[in-house]
């Protein structure tokens, strides 16, 4: 069964199903799955030219100057083995000891160069070989925990928020599912994912909506996916061959020493080479082993068999700050190629950055305030804004920042969880900063979706801009609409503010939030809108459009990234 020449995007999904002969609710049978995996393999990516421990160390040596200082010892280790057996060595010296003191030098500058690659070489091997992580499949019938290796084509993967996908499949199911395709097309946003419709054959990689690619990252959301290509077939899979396939070019540094060697050994030789044929032709060929010594101790001194050590030294310095910092040399040159660098292009702000949210200041419509805080620690201090050497604030006396922060949880996707120590986010970057911010308040999700248990939503999309959660208050015996999005399409649905009481909204008042709003746009900031409802029942699916009318707006919450430094 050929599957290469099928475009999966521009199929229904029975018509899928169909082509890889699986069953949307059986999956797989073993005996199917046998069979694949011995047509098409694992499902992981390969590496081509790798390079062996002696590969690593032959690399060491193939400098031009290194060689020459090779030779130059083996003809002199030979010519004092020539004395030693003919018992020509003179009174008190020591046979071998330039052939020492050069091989040495060379010797050093290979361990150098080898230690440092060869640990660079296995952190790689570790990554790689790390644990298959285990993906859930459906086969014979049966909800299976499978390692992701052993994903076929055919196979029926489920998917939900924080898994990594491992494999390229065409959707089955999708219910509110957004993945984080960054590692494919460096977009940072995360893409809202749907089952219909039959796309373009031509349709360009980050618009296929309907199929989820290896690598990619679920942050909200969950569904079925077909698994359509696995391993080196993926997209993943074919920029690892396209990168397998570059050749590459000497660095600067490379380029000016390869131009230095090639000088100094050229003259080196042509000296030694006047050297042996002048004495020759006046002293005759009694004298030639003398000339040999004479011009080999010219060739060792024009070259300067320290500088290749130097520069190993210096660059695995670098390379030792580099591993400090997080970042894995493959190759000494590799530093040097880093250090040559001064402008870096990029219209994607996600490989500049950790691709973290953290909340710098919240707008209500009275007052407005900033936070103090690092990363997705929820560990920080309130302070007003515009106000500098000051006391933190009691939130106790401040119902509209409280309110605004309960809003910021109940309408959230993401978990907030410490794991070994260390506080991550599982969802969106950006729904984890309001989250961290709510926490720094002592909010907790944990704690509202007991109290105010979410019923129903309204999922965000890039059309509407926003999304609503509808939580149930029992005690109060009401419904609350909770809407976040793009400030100004949730502020124009808003009639009232609230201001330590709900207020009617004034065009006024709709001015000044929507300046406040391009004031913090134009420092480069993500800012979202809050608003609420009080509805006396849970709105019917669909009707977003009229449930959303006529909120209270709560206010606005600013937003940076963090810096990868």
């Amino acid at each position: 069964m050929s599957i290469d020449h099928l475009i999966w995007h521009e199929m229904t999904p029975d018509e899928a199903v169909n082509e890889l002969q699986s069953d949307r609710q059986t999956g797989l049978q073993s005996a199917q799955v046998a069979e694949r995996r011995q047509q098409y393999g694992l499902n992981e990516l390969q590496e081509s030219g790798g390079r062996n421990p002696w590969m690593i160390l032959v690399d060491q040596f193939k400098n031009i100057m290194l060689i020459m200082l090779i030779a130059v010892a083996v003809i002199n280790g030979g010519l004092d083995l020539m004395d030693l057996v003919q018992g020509n060595l003179k009174p008190g010296a020591i046979p071998f000891k330039d052939t020492i003191a050069i091989l040495a030098i060379v010797i050093l500058n290979g361990v150098l160069g080898y230690v440092q690659e060869s640990r660079a070489e296995k952190a790689l091997a570790a990554l790689k070989n790390l644990s298959s992580p285990q993906v859930r499949v459906l086969r014979d019938g049966k909800l299976q925990e499978v390692g992701s290796k052993e994903l076929v084509p055919g196979d029926v993967m489920l998917i939900e928020a924080g898994v990594q996908m491992a494999a390229d499949g065409r959707l089955l199911d999708a219910v509110n599912l957004q993945v984080r395709e960054s590692a494919l097309t460096g977009e940072a946003q995360a893409v809202t994912k749907r089952v219909e419709g039959e796309l373009a054959a031509d349709t360009a990689l980050g618009d296929r909506v309907n199929m989820v690619f290896q690598g990619t990252e679920v942050v909200q959301g969950r569904g079925t996916a077909l698994i359509t290509h696995t391993g080196m077939t993926t997209e993943l899979g074919k920029i690892a061959t396209l990168l397998q396939s570059v050749e590459t070019e000497a660095t600067p540094l490379q380029r000016r020493m390869d131009q230095l060697s090639n000088t100094l050994v050229t003259g080196a030789l042509i000296l030694v080479a006047i050297v042996i044929i002048g004495g020759l032709i006046v002293s005759g060929w009694g004298s030639l082993k003398d000339l040999v010594e004479v011009s080999l101790s010219m060739a060792v001194a024009v070259v300067p068999e320290g500088l290749p050590a130097v520069i190993t030294v210096t660059l695995a310095l670098g390379t030792q700050r580099m591993v400090k910092r997080q970042a894995l040399i493959r190759k000494l040159p590799a530093v040097e190629t880093l250090g040559s660098v001064t402008t870096i292009c990029s219209d994607k702000t996600g490989t500049l950055t950790q691709n973290k949210m953290v909340v710098q200041s919240i707008h209500t419509p009275e007052q407005a305030f900033r936070l103090t805080g690092h990363g997705y620690i929820p560990q920080g201090q309130f302070y007003r804004w515009g106000e500098d050497q000051q006391e933190a604030i009691a939130l106790q006396n401040e119902p509209n920042l409280q309110l605004l922060l309960l809003a910021c949880t109940l309408c959230n996707d993401a978990a907030l969880q410490k794991e070994q120590g260390e506080w991550a986010i599982l969802g969106d970057p950006t729904e984890g900063a309001l989250l961290v911010a709510s926490g720094k308040a002592g909010v907790w999700a944990h704690q509202t979706s007991n109290t105010l248990p979410r019923v129903a939503e309204f999922p965000f999309s890039s059309e509407r801009k926003r999304m609503s959660v509808i939580v149930q208050d029992k005690k109060a015996g009401v419904y609350i609409l909770v809407c976040k999005g793009s400030p100004e399409l949730v502020l124009e649905r808003c009639y009232h503010f609230y201001a330590t009481g709900v207020q009617p909204m004034t065009q006024q008042h709709q001015t000044q939030i929507l300046e406040r709003n391009d004031q913090l746009a134009a420092q480069g900031r993500r800012v979202l809108g809050f608003a609420y409802k009080l509805l006396s029942e849970a709105p019917e699916p669909g009707t977003d459009e009229s449930t959303e009318q006529g909120m209270t707006w709560l206010g606005l919450v600013d937003m940076a990234g963090c810096s990868s430094s």
